[in-house]
């Protein structure tokens, strides 16, 4: 969780950015409940999440510099990172349009408000205002960094990682739809493609990404003798490290309790394409997997108690044992990651004030902030 004055000295970056969006609404002549309803959709889906993807901007920043950021250069991080909120928030607001979600960071759905739900056509004007979060990344970045050098790799890095998510997104739906649930499609390495595409890019990836090009860190440079590719051993990390995040998602939705998660998990209900099922799937005896079969995802009068069965075999000591699985899963994951930051090549000391070069600490910094995490 953020600290709190980390948290406030953000938020108020954001504050920024919602006048100066509603103040071009008002430049557009847009009528003024066009006005209210934006600034609303600006309040409700944008600024009431963790925080922690726009922050990691402004860390990755704080950390490539080697020093902490000027007032400007602190600035401009948080605009990257609220622009990262923003894309969360699009994500988000059209992600509980399709899965028929009913709460979002315990409140209803954006689509679901009584406003939103007032004009009678429930999900329509939802998926505009999706939309018109998104289009404001890009009002934003023209408007503060279109004279910066690195202004293309941003509007690139924007893109292309959207593309990214829509293709999970993509993959997440036509493999799990919520009104024909098929678990025989569900297996480990679709669950690893839809996490790394779905999740791990906008999570992960884009935070570091964003601030190696504010920081003037080149696609290739020289660093004793050998020649290194800083993005794609950014990307060689972080993706990984997301697929790690979405895991851990996945179990504490099974095994967390709703005042720890801060939400009640409804993965098995829903019949999530989750971790814990695939690897149920593809560690179980025919019997277990007959049984899932049977109960996972199935909703109706009796979706409480068969619910509640999965979980008992999930927990099951002598079967299949999700927790212990999940415990040496993550043991070894962080592992493999560690040994993959120790490859990154660094700086040596007469580089020590450089900004542009990839640090170690980047990729520890993220892996603190979620090791052992139970939200």
């Amino acid at each position: 969780m953020l600290h709190a004055d980390t948290r406030n000295k953000f938020l108020a970056v954001f504050e920024g950015i919602r006048e100066e969006l509603v103040a071009h609404m008002k430049s557009e002549k847009m009528p003024e409940d066009a006005i209210t309803w934006f600034n609303e959709n600006l309040i409700y889906n944008v600024s009431g999440g963790k925080l922690n993807r726009g922050v990691s901007v402004v860390d990755t920043l704080t950390i490539l510099l080697n020093r902490p950021p000027t007032d400007d250069e602190y600035f401009k991080a948080a605009l990257l990172g609220w622009c990262i909120e923003l894309l969360q928030a699009f994500f988000l607001v059209s992600d509980d349009i399709m899965d028929g979600s009913i709460s979002r960071r315990g409140q209803p759905c954006w689509y679901r408000v009584s406003n939103v739900k007032g004009l009678g056509k429930v999900h329509n004007i939802a998926i505009n205002d999706s939309c018109m979060l998104e289009g404001a990344i890009y009002h934003i970045l023209k408007n503060h960094f279109r004279r910066e050098s690195y202004y293309v790799d941003l509007l690139e890095l924007f893109q292309e990682v959207t593309y990214k998510t829509e293709m999970g997104q993509l993959v997440d739906q036509i493999t799990a739809p919520e009104d024909n649930i098929d678990i025989g499609k569900y297996t480990l390495p679709k669950h690893t493609f839809i996490v790394r595409y779905k999740t791990a890019y906008y999570s992960f990836y884009l935070s570091v990404a964003l601030a190696m090009r504010m920081c003037g860190v080149p696609d290739v440079y020289e660093l004793m003798g050998k020649t290194i590719e800083p993005y794609k051993e950014a990307d060689r990390i972080l993706i990984p490290m997301g697929e790690f995040f979405q895991v851990q998602d996945d179990y504490l939705d099974y095994h967390g309790t709703e005042a720890q998660i801060g939400k009640i998990g409804t993965d098995i209900i829903d019949g999530k394409c989750s971790w814990c099922v695939c690897t149920a799937l593809a560690h179980g005896t025919d019997t277990q997997k007959q049984f899932l079969f049977q109960n996972y995802g199935k909703k109706g009068p009796e979706q409480a108690m068969r619910e509640q069965d999965v979980k008992d075999m999930y927990n099951d000591d002598e079967g299949l044992n999700i927790p212990k699985r999940y415990e040496e899963y993550s043991k070894n994951t962080v592992a493999e990651i560690n040994a993959m930051i120790e490859l990154v090549p660094e700086p040596g000391a007469q580089d020590e004030s450089r900004g542009d070069r990839l640090r170690r600490d980047v990729f520890r910094a993220f892996l603190n902030k979620i090791i052992d995490r139970t939200a």
